[in-house]
């Protein structure tokens, strides 16, 4: 039985008939726990701005709407499970059946958090206007459509690191080192970790590889003459313009993204199923 008045935020993708039929599931076993209070968001763009008192938010979709979610609580992070309606789903790793399975557990507090390294990315034009945003996955300079080479300026702390000639640069953290870092050839890195890694796309100065740093430095990205369509992209959702004397700074930001876990859950178990590894896991005997 959960303890009298846990409260629970459950949070829909969208209205597709996918993720209301697991919606219209969740509402009927929630009803006959008269125990729990539940605000229900039928999609992420119902969210408050101003925080849930909640102790649990369930997010149905994928990785994708738990970013959306994320980014809507803002300075207001409660603690969040994914049931995974999407496709790989790293942080949204339960399935419908498996979360319904576990629902007394998550109500009864039999869960642990796992807090994760958040970014602030600070935009700031030449003009001196500056805009701010909260992000989980990654920072990403990209080329515009005519895919023109870019001259990617990088400092750490105000040290010059190199000039990135590139399609694109990649500032990820390690929840988002699994999604585009990971496919432009970056580094897989623990998901508790506090450091981010920078990820040239197709560099072409081969010795230009990934970089990982501490997660107490301050990044520094700028083109001096950006391409037309060079667009400054947060978590691969909030896509700005970048112009001439753009300067994008990203640091650790403070607060964190709060990810609850059963205790039996694998990191490398994940890493197994999501990507396909081939194999068995095989305990490995450390002797006597």
């Amino acid at each position: 039985m959960p303890p009298s008045g846990f409260r629970l935020a459950v949070v829909g993708r969208d209205a597709s008939d996918r993720v209301q039929q697991a919606y219209s599931l969740l509402r009927t076993a929630l009803l006959e726990r008269p125990n729990v209070v539940v605000d229900w968001f039928a999609s992420t763009d119902d969210l408050p701005t101003d925080g849930m008192d909640v102790d649990l938010v369930v997010v149905l979709g994928g990785d994708g709407t738990i970013l959306r979610t994320c980014r809507q609580l803002g300075q207001h992070q409660r603690p969040m499970v994914g049931v995974n309606l999407g496709r790989l789903g790293f942080l949204a790793d339960l399935t419908s059946e498996g979360f319904m399975s576990q629902l007394d557990r998550f109500l009864g507090g039999r869960f642990y958090v796992v807090e994760h390294l958040m970014y602030e990315c600070r935009l700031t034009r030449a003009n001196g206007d500056t805009e701010i945003h909260l992000g989980l996955n990654e920072v990403a300079v990209l080329a515009g459509s005519a895919l023109s080479m870019l001259q990617i300026h990088v400092a750490v702390d105000q040290e010059p690191v190199a000039t990135y000639g590139c399609d694109g640069l990649i500032i990820s953290t390690p929840v988002g080192s699994t999604a585009h870092n990971l496919a432009a050839g970056g580094p897989i890195l623990r998901q508790d970790l506090q450091a981010f890694v920078m990820t040239p796309i197709c560099p072409h100065t081969l010795t230009h590889r990934p970089v990982v740093d501490r997660a107490d430095c301050v990044y520094s990205l700028w083109l001096d003459e950006p391409p037309e369509g060079t667009t400054l992209v947060i978590d691969g959702q909030v896509k700005i313009p970048l112009a001439p004397g753009d300067l994008i700074t990203v640091r650790k930001a403070d607060l964190s993204f709060k990810l609850a876990r059963l205790p039996e859950h694998s990191y490398y178990a994940t890493l197994h199923r999501k990507l396909g590894w081939g194999g068995t896991l095989t305990p490995v005997s450390t002797g006597n």
